[in-house]
């Protein structure tokens, strides 16, 4: 980085804003609430799930770094999560995934028509709260976000030759899937302020969703079930190439590549071959390539971040950087 950045916990991070973190989980509360009885049940599996509330506490940061001028932030934050809570409702069916955070997926617990109908309830539900703030520039930022997502998911759906998926594809994936929602989530923070600030934390947005899946794709090669709670390798399991492998295939050895071909064409690959798979991966580099792409990303959101004034929110925005570099999901 261009500066040092200490390692910062999220915990650290959210402590100034708790208050408005409370907040945003009556927020989604209210949004979510449903009279009819499956959707109510479904909401309170869902709320249990929730994640570290990242993104929220990304556009409370922003707001706070523009003066804190938008009295809509708290509910805007919530609608951030809700769409990204959709968005793991509809991958996890799409994936067949049975867990989420060491708890059951909706799809595992009801079924797979449920959960595509619940994520399309989620996003019905931020649409509808989007149209009552009675502001077209919220709506017209998240709106353009999650069409990019949904593109990005399709984008991925027909990848049907994984090895020849390259480093421009995955980019433009990762743009649509990851980055967009969490520059869209910065922007929303800064929609009441001057432009160069709005632009300045959508492009650290941009920057830091890419930094963050990168790193993510990198944990599944070096993290192990008891630190992230699932399966080490699960993306080569599920035959998904990202970057550590892009990068290390063409550099790798012939036996080393027709091991990954046999794994690609095997519909359930044995631990061994993932462990096989994983070591050949890291001798040619990839995971070091990976984390450097990463570490300039990064350096990219931190340059955006000096057309702020200095603030302790600031301060917190690039603390960010470092929690998503170093974090363990």
């Amino acid at each position: 980085m261009s500066s040092q950045l200490a390692p910062v916990t999220l915990e650290e991070l959210q402590a100034p804003l708790r208050a408005r973190l409370e907040q945003v989980h009556g927020e989604l509360r209210r949004i979510v609430e449903a009279d009819f009885q499956l959707i109510a049940e479904v909401n309170r599996h869902l709320l249990r799930m929730q994640g570290k509330m990242f993104r929220p506490t990304l556009l409370l940061l922003a707001d706070e770094a523009c003066g804190a001028s938008d009295a809509r932030a708290v509910t805007l934050a919530a609608v951030v999560e809700l769409i990204h809570l959709a968005t793991l409702v509809h991958d996890d069916s799409v994936d067949h995934s049975v867990l989420r955070r060491g708890m059951p997926t909706i799809n595992s617990l009801f079924s797979h028509q449920i959960s595509v109908i619940m994520g399309d309830y989620l996003y019905s539900r931020a649409v509808v709260e989007l149209v009552r703030l009675d502001d077209l520039e919220p709506l017209r930022v998240l709106g353009r976000v999650t069409n990019e997502m949904t593109v990005g998911e399709m984008r991925q759906l027909i990848s049907h030759d994984p090895l020849n998926f390259g480093e421009e594809q995955y980019d433009l994936l990762i743009r649509s899937k990851t980055a967009s929602l969490l520059s869209g989530t910065c922007e929303c923070g800064a929609l009441q302020a001057e432009p160069e600030a709005r632009g300045a934390l959508q492009r650290y947005g941009h920057a830091l969703g890419m930094a963050f899946q990168i790193v993510d794709d990198v944990l599944d090669y070096v993290e192990d079930e008891a630190m992230t709670g699932k399966p080490s390798g699960l993306d080569l399991r599920e035959h998904k190439v990202t970057l550590p492998l892009i990068f290390a295939l063409p550099r790798m050895q012939d036996r080393e590549r027709r091991a990954v071909h046999r794994l690609m064409q095997t519909p359930e690959p044995t631990d061994a071959h993932i462990a096989e798979v994983v070591a050949a991966v890291a001798r040619a580099g990839g995971i070091e390539y990976a984390r450097e792409r990463a570490l300039r990303f990064a350096q990219q959101a931190e340059g955006e971040l000096e057309l702020l004034a200095p603030s302790p929110a600031r301060d917190s925005l690039r603390g960010s950087i470092a929690y998503v570099l170093e974090r363990r999901r």
